[in-house]
């Protein structure tokens, strides 16, 4: 006899397991929103100072973006592996505990990261990968056990319940997304990868307490497979399967609020009531303004509106899309601000949030409740995990675009090569110990061009690394020279665009210097350097990225603009700061980490980002290839349009879809 109930009690009450599937969610929410919150702003500034080695360089934003896509296109795919567990063979229940071990592991090993054994990468990514199985595998089984709770009798507490959960979910976000980002920047990332980790653990505990409480719906076996697959079954997907997609690109859209808005907060103005933010922070206005709105738009919107027109949910859905391309617009208009050298307030994008939360309240709270009622009762867990996969599909869009519009950067092969050559073994002796061994193992490193490398020692014991370049022709201009400290630090880039492009950074000077330290916008600057011409007949390009940083041009052999070829001058601004208590805090975590592992040089890196300097300093570096071919507002403009066109197809969708609802028996 099975100790469980396994069908809902006829009853008018709310469901006695519902607290503890809520308690369960706000803790695990807590732990996957902290550890996602910040993985972006992680990626991008502590990864590589987790290493013992000072040269290795930040990942650079696309790629972060791409990576952090990825991440969480996994963990909306998986939801099919445990729906499949769930729905044939485990049940609900103890798939959801079994896969919540594995999640707990995966916090573990993103805690461990930078300890030794491995790189701090690929400590990163296996973590990822078990927090993928764990969270994307308990997915549609949480939410599909909400739905299991209920009958034909208490099936009014369902829309309720449901937005009750989806609140469960934003305070455990917005609590985690206010104390991780700070753990991380005074506390580093073991601690701050940590403490969500203890959150999964005490989510799990509480799921397990409630055990006796919750009906278990019993798998089907094969059952589940013939009903899958019958023809039910199978019209039923399709039909969803196609509403889901319009809704992937929603996710495509929304899910960058964890990654290419953080990174704008960085350039905006976070000083905001009073507090100065961390730009992972701000993504805690999403969960707060669900906590607020569901209740509105439950209780004041919906009903206001359902005497218009009946608002069925694919109407809801609808109206979400349009909104979310009012919400992306907002931030592209920010964007162009920050284009033309301004910082626009925080206080912008968060008027974004706001209208970007009011599509999140009608398109997704709306979709779970639909994908759970559209479902036959033995496919509940399946559809939930089609639903998810909506999100996957948005997030692989997202990080392929991100893969796409960037530019490969001829300096990596030449600087990965000096990596190997300084690399060294546990007792500290180098792997290469002679100039045969560097020798050969450059002659079998290849560029992106698949041309071998030179090395070339200098007598002070420094040495420098040539890559041929677009001809593959060496001791021609398209050669490329990177030259390095005996310890492996590298010195300089050297290009045959060396006084181009010194010429140009003087002009660009000259006009900041008489503008009251204001940078020429992206068309004065071009206008500016254009009688400049490179090496091969084209004039320089100028592009303002920010008020402190601006990049010159040469198009390069191939003359053409956004290529691997393109000889880059990245300029940015140190300025002095009057916030003298700002100069005063104490040291971050990551910067006492950079001062551990650059010493002075780290030291005065340091000051000078707190703007403890004297006057206005001005860095340059030199880049081939490496840029990004979409970004600033066209990158956001890109996915508005993007959005507004899928909005107005799925109007047409939406009025010809025929929904059928599935609910449970009751047992007597």
């Amino acid at each position: 006899m099975n100790k469980y109930l396994t069908a809902p009690r006829a009853s008018k009450d709310i469901p006695k397991g519902i607290p503890y599937i809520i308690g369960n969610e706000a803790a695990e929410r807590f732990s996957f929103y902290g550890m996602k919150g910040i993985l972006v702003v992680f990626m991008t500034k502590y990864l590589h100072i987790l290493t013992d080695n000072p040269n290795l360089a930040a990942m650079n934003k696309a790629a972060a973006i791409e990576q952090y896509h990825n991440f969480t296109s996994w963990v909306y795919l998986t939801p099919i592996l445990g729906a499949l567990l769930a729905d044939t063979l485990l049940g609900k229940y103890r798939t959801i505990i079994s896969l919540s071990l594995v999640y707990c592991l995966g916090h573990l090993t993103l805690a461990f990261m930078g300890s030794g054994g491995l790189t701090p990468e690929a400590w990163m990514m296996t973590g990822l990968a078990l927090i993928s199985l764990g969270s994307g595998g308990i997915k549609p089984c949480v939410s599909a056990h909400v739905g299991d709770q209920f009958g034909e009798s208490n099936a009014t507490w369902l829309t309720k319940v449901f937005g009750w959960f989806y609140i469960s979910i934003n305070v455990g976000a917005f609590i985690s997304t206010i104390l991780t980002p700070w753990l991380l920047e005074w506390y580093g990332p073991h601690l701050a990868f940590g403490i969500p980790g203890i959150l999964m653990a005490i989510a799990t505990y509480v799921f397990w307490l409630g055990r006796k409480k919750f009906i278990h719906i019993q798998p089907k076996g094969m059952g589940f497979i013939r009903e899958t697959f019958s023809r039910e079954g199978l019209r039923t997907m399709t039909k969803l399967a196609i509403i889901f997609s319009f809704v992937a690109v929603f996710w495509a859209l929304f899910d960058q609020t964890g990654s290419s808005w953080v990174l704008q907060a960085e350039d905006l103005n976070r000083n905001w009531l009073g507090v100065h933010w961390l730009p992972s922070q701000i993504q805690a206005i999403n969960p707060i303004m669900i906590v607020i709105m569901v209740p509105i738009f439950a209780f004041g919107i919906y009903p206001v509106l359902d005497k218009v027109f009946p608002l069925t949910p694919l109407r809801k859905v609808s109206i979400g899309l349009f909104v979310m391309v009012i919400g992306f617009a907002m931030v592209s208009v920010v964007q162009q601000w920050v284009d033309q050298g301004q910082q626009p307030s925080i206080g912008w994008q968060i008027f974004a949030y706001a209208i970007l939360t009011s599509s999140e309240v009608m398109v997704s709270i709306t979709c779970l409740e639909f994908a759970y009622t559209q479902a036959p009762r033995s496919m509940k867990s399946v559809i939930m995990a089609l639903f998810l996969m909506s999100v996957s599909l948005g997030n692989f869009f997202t990080a392929g675009v991100n893969s796409f519009i960037q530019v490969p950067n001829q300096l990596v092969a030449a600087t990965s090569l000096n990596m190997t050559i300084q690399a060294k073994d546990k007792n500290g002796k180098k792997l290469l110990s002679t100039q045969e061994d560097i020798l050969k193992l450059t002659s079998q490193t290849k560029d992106i061009n698949g041309n071998s490398i030179q090395y070339i020692t200098n007598q002070e014991g420094s040495y420098t690394l040539i890559l041929a370049g677009k001809d593959g022709t060496f001791g021609t201009t398209t050669d490329i020279r990177l030259k390095f400290s005996k310890g492996g630090k590298q010195i300089a880039v050297k290009t045959a665009e060396k006084t181009n492009l010194n010429t140009a950074f003087v002009k660009i000077k000259s006009y900041f210097d008489s503008n009251k330290n204001t940078l020429p916008k992206t068309q004065a600057g071009t206008d500016l350097i254009k009688s400049i011409i490179d090496n091969w007949g084209s004039p320089l390009q100028y592009r303002l990225v920010n008020r402190n940083m601006f990049r010159i041009t040469s198009l390069g052999a191939d003359k053409n603009y956004m290529t691997e070829n393109d000889i880059v001058l990245v300029s940015t601004i140190s300025r002095p700061s009057k916030d003298e208590s700002a100069k005063k805090k104490p040291y971050s975590w990551r910067e006492n980490r950079i001062i551990e592992l650059k010493g002075d040089e780290g030291k005065r890196e340091v000051v000078k980002s707190r703007g403890g300097i004297k006057e206005i300093e001005f860095d340059t570096a030199i880049m081939v290839g490496g840029q990004t071919n979409l970004e600033g507002s066209d990158y956001f403009w890109f996915f508005t349009w993007l959005m507004l066109g899928t909005a107005l197809v799925f109007v047409f969708v939406a009025f010809l879809y025929k929904p059928k609802t599935y609910l449970h028996e009751e047992t007597k």
